[in-house]
């Protein structure tokens, strides 16, 4: 439980007063000024309160405020402004920054205890909530990646290039999706929104499962028939996902659901299962679409060898896949070099895998 409290002042008696009535409850911490009130707010003294002067040499207390901000301390240690400042703007500055009450010179040493004690009581309370969520946040992460891992691996038993292929889309849909973001405000998402997007990746196939053996794996080109049966697994894996939503965190299965039946739309309407157009498609399966695109071009397949990375880029901005968002495009030329690197690094880790198997089933 945090027990110390901080109190900065320039004035020794000031600190002195206020020690001297909270000594007997809590461990006592005392600056001078802002700058060793910060060394001390940054150090590992687990704080439980900042009284703090705004009037100091040095560094003053808004901008101690500002930095406990920047740093994102001020959403787990409450601080009380100590002073006699009158000015309406300076302590509607000091309530901006994150101060959570004003304690006027001379002190009221009994009032003052029970309102800091309240605050300090209510602190600990809403950090610990937050480590308990925290701590079921990562727990239902861990559920759900498990679940779309077992999901996924339906598909590899099926599909024999699907298990590989998976793994890597979720590279090259997080190193789009966040260039995506980066570039273009319309687009922006957070951290941990991409990341759901990139575990959903994890599905965009997984209507495969329902692909009689014959079409998914054929070595020669399909017939007209059977691609519109191999089309069906964008509305088929939406049907099986749409059957376990309780199974799955709500954003994660409907960022699954979205990208296992939108991933084949194109920018002009002409790609499957709705004809979507333009912003019609949402941005997470755009950019699965073009990751899902690019290594299809780039692995070799049943059907075909692999491309080489400049043909694979020349056919994409070609159309020959499909016309796709310029955005899109313009951010995946942006990060072509993270996302040559990347799959380099697979190939040659999956590489290296294949050789270990194989040396083992020999020796077996």
């Amino acid at each position: 439980m945090n027990t110390t409290i901080l109190i900065v002042d320039d004035m020794e008696i000031n600190r002195a007063i206020l020690a001297e009535g909270f000594k007997d409850e809590h461990e006592i911490l005392e600056a001078e000024n802002g700058l060793e009130a910060l060394e001390l707010i940054n150090s590992d003294k687990n704080i439980a309160a900042v009284l703090l002067d705004l009037i100091m040499p040095k560094m003053d207390g808004l901008e101690v405020l500002r930095q406990m901000n920047e740093s994102g301390r001020i959403e787990h240690i409450p601080v009380f402004i100590i002073t006699a400042e009158n000015s309406e703007k300076t302590l509607m500055d000091a309530y901006d920054l994150g101060a959570v009450d004003v304690i006027s010179k001379p002190f009221m040493m009994n009032f003052l205890k029970c309102r800091i004690e309240n605050v300090i009581e209510l602190y600990r309370h809403r950090n610990e909530l937050e480590v308990i969520v925290d701590e079921q946040v990562k727990k239902l992460s861990s559920m759900n990646q498990s679940m779309v891992e077992t999901l996924a691996s339906l598909i590899e038993f099926r599909d024999c290039e699907s298990g590989e292929h998976v793994k890597r889309i979720c590279g090259l849909t997080r190193i789009l999706m966040t260039t995506v973001s980066d570039m273009y405000p319309e687009y922006h998402l957070p951290k941990t929104e991409i990341d759901k997007i990139v575990m959903s990746s994890i599905l965009h196939d997984v209507g495969k499962i329902s692909i009689p053996d014959g079409i998914l794996n054929k070595p020669g080109r399909l017939t007209k028939e059977e691609f519109e049966t191999m089309k069906l697994h964008t509305v088929n894996g939406a049907d099986i996902l749409s059957k376990i939503p309780n199974m799955l965190d709500e954003d994660v299965f409907n960022y699954s659901y979205d990208i296992s039946r939108h991933h084949h739309e194109r920018w002009d309407g002409r790609g499957y299962p709705d004809g979507l157009k333009e912003d019609e498609i949402s941005i997470w399966s755009q950019v699965v679409a073009v990751a899902d695109v690019y290594d299809a071009l780039t692995s070799p397949r049943v059907y075909k060898a692999a491309f080489d990375h400049e043909t694979a880029m020349k056919m994409i901005y070609g159309g020959e896949c499909g016309i796709f968002n310029p955005k899109v495009l313009e951010a995946f030329n942006k990060s072509v070099d993270l996302i040559k690197h990347e799959n380099e690094v697979i190939f040659s880790r999956e590489s290296e895998n294949g050789a270990v198997k194989e040396k083992e089933e020999q020796e077996g």
